[in-house]
């Protein structure tokens, strides 16, 4: 079993969504069209590949989790999208693969294996080609006044050794120099978007558990306590029960 796969039911549902003015305004910048490939390493529910899919002529995921793959392929029939899945990890892909227009990476970057993933990236990155390294998280400047908080009970119940991810949207972009350093890539412009959303205390109570530090699997028996800890916590922040979630979502371009 992987480490995601009790994450499965609830991934799609409650992390920190990619909303559909991302993508738009993604494609519009960089003028994506049909005649382009795109392919998505660590898919997991396919957020990504599918939510550039209208903008692209092919989309493509891999990911090693079978129940993760089993959700994409899910929700690609619900929208009658054609969707290629690879099991696998993504640097592990075959020679043959081909080239692709478009990269995408969203939660996905700080599990791969660098000196791997990045001789693969030269062959799947076609010449004028990119890599967007995704990420969709609460924004941090305080306009999420419950987020500290939050954060603090969610560390409580989580693995202290995979705690990180918790913040992987920002700590993903920070490292890109890193990661990239000596090769032909480099991190180029940001695209940004923000929207705001209302979210009930007991999802994000909920959210925990999409979390391979804080999944069903490693709370255990754990699991209805952590969901009362996390919901006492944040009820008395809340307007019945609901709070307001300023989203920042992000697509570091990576270019040759």
């Amino acid at each position: 079993m992987g480490r995601f796969a009790t994450t499965v039911a609830l991934y799609e549902e409650l992390r920190p969504p990619y909303p559909p003015a991302f993508f738009r305004e993604v494609a519009q910048r960089l003028a994506f069209g049909k005649q382009h490939a795109l392919i998505d390493l660590g898919t997991g529910p396919g957020l990504l590949a599918l939510g550039f899919a209208p903008y692209v002529g092919r989309i493509v995921g891999v990911d090693p989790e079978p129940a993760m793959l089993a959700a994409a392929d899910k929700a690609a029939k619900h929208t009658s999208q054609a969707f290629t899945l690879i099991a696998g990890k993504a640097e592990d892909l075959p020679d043959d693969i081909g080239g692709f227009d478009v990269v995408t990476i969203g939660r996905a970057l700080h599990w791969m294996d660098r000196e791997a993933t990045l001789a693969r990236l030269e062959q799947l990155v076609v010449p004028d080609g990119v890599i967007l390294v995704c990420a969709s998280f609460s924004a941090t400047d305080g306009r999420n006044p419950w987020l500290d908080d939050y954060n603090t009970t969610r560390r409580t119940w989580s693995k202290e050794s995979l705690w990180s991810e918790a913040g992987s949207g920002a700590r993903t972009h920070r490292d890109l120099a890193g990661f990239f350093a000596g090769t032909r890539f480099h991190a180029a412009d940001v695209i940004r978007v923000e929207t705001s959303h209302e979210v009930s205390v007991r999802d994000l109570a909920r959210r925990v558990l999409t979390f391979s530090s804080s999944s069903p699997d490693v709370l255990g028996d754990k699991v209805e306590a952590m969901l009362r800890d996390v919901e006492q916590r944040l009820l008395p922040l809340s307007r019945d029960g609901h709070l307001t979630e300023v989203v920042v979502t992000t697509a570091q371009q990576v270019k040759r």
